[in-house]
């Protein structure tokens, strides 16, 4: 859906993007990881023509987004900021219903949208006539994110828009934004130095460092198939963590040895093989559960920590 073919930009004497090209797939979560100043800010602004590139070229749906109106180009693009960016003068309703109003929806189909969204966004009905001012910070990201699923485009761009936010507000806001259905349909583009909420939202991340692109992969790659020591040491200080939360049972499903004769309990409680092996040992913490039952497709295995953990081991290992 979008491509990026070797674009740098130069401010006076700096250049704060080298000469980078990547892809983005239709339906990818593709996240923008790095430190402060590697250039994923200015990258991401370059994809809707906030920042014009200084050469290098920008495709989306193979349309060269240089022979486009830009504020047409930026209409048919969602887009999320950490700050909110809220008209302060507009009341909840009118802020979420800003690009919709620009394309003339009708006023009960805007009506009917930003209900929706804020429903699904968990903002109560006695904020619509509200301003932002009388609005948390959570609530008022919440409502920017709302604006920027309002009408619906197929592409959302995202800038830090959890990082103003302090961690479990972050967390909650996060976990609402990933269970909507918007977000499991659309194209993402998610700037963020959190490494965290990287893996926990991408389905490829893109790290940067000093303008240059120094790898794109899934977390896994990442971790296992670094391509440089500055890839294997940006994970270090939370690497166990990351491997649980970026290997999956199905990764794993091969090495795991069925255990028929453990009692897994609750055969209704049953983990897809797509939960990620945090999440299974989250599952038998809370469920006080010595053994498990795990699905993938037609196929069921008995997992016991242990077995887990063995399987685990040797996908490292392997890899």
């Amino acid at each position: 859906m979008i491509e990026v073919k070797k674009v740098s930009k130069t401010f006076k004497a700096q250049t704060a993007v080298d000469n980078i090209s990547f892809h983005v797939d239709e339906g990818e979560n593709f996240v923008l990881l790095g430190t402060s100043g590697c250039g994923k800010t200015t990258t991401l602004k370059m994809i809707n023509r906030l920042t014009e590139p200084t050469s290098g070229e920008i495709f989306i749906n193979q349309k060269n987004i240089q022979q486009e109106n830009a504020e047409t180009l930026r209409r048919n693009i969602g887009y999320a900021l950490q700050n909110t960016g809220l008209f302060p003068h507009y009341t909840v309703a009118e802020n979420i219903a800003v690009v919709p109003v620009l394309f003339k929806w009708n006023k009960e189909k805007t009506k009917q949208r930003v209900e929706e969204l804020m429903s699904k966004l968990h903002l109560s009905k006695d904020y619509y006539n509200s301003y932002p001012h009388e609005l948390s910070g959570g609530q008022q990201q919440r409502v920017g994110l709302a604006r920027s699923l309002a009408a619906n485009a197929p592409l959302l761009l995202m800038d830090e828009p959890f990082g103003a936010l302090d961690p479990i507000t972050r967390i909650k806001v996060r976990n609402d934004f990933k269970n909507l259905e918007e977000f499991k349909k659309k194209t993402i583009v998610l700037v963020t130095h959190d490494v965290q909420e990287a893996f926990e939202l991408a389905d490829r991340i893109c790290l940067m460092n000093k303008g240059k692109i120094v790898q794109v992969g899934t977390s896994a790659e990442l971790l296992f198939k670094p391509a440089n020591d500055f890839v294997k040491d940006f994970f270090n200080e939370q690497r166990l963590q990351l491997e649980y939360k970026s290997v999956t049972v199905k990764m794993l499903w091969n090495l795991i040895t069925d255990k028929p004769d453990l009692n897994e309990g609750n055969d209704e409680q049953k983990l897809p093989a797509d939960a990620n092996v945090w999440q299974a040992l989250e599952f038998f913490s809370l469920n006080n559960r010595e053994a498990l039952l795990a699905k993938n497709d037609n196929e069921e295995k008995h997992i016991n920590y242990t077995s887990l953990m063995n399987a685990f081991n040797q996908y490292k290992k392997n890899n």
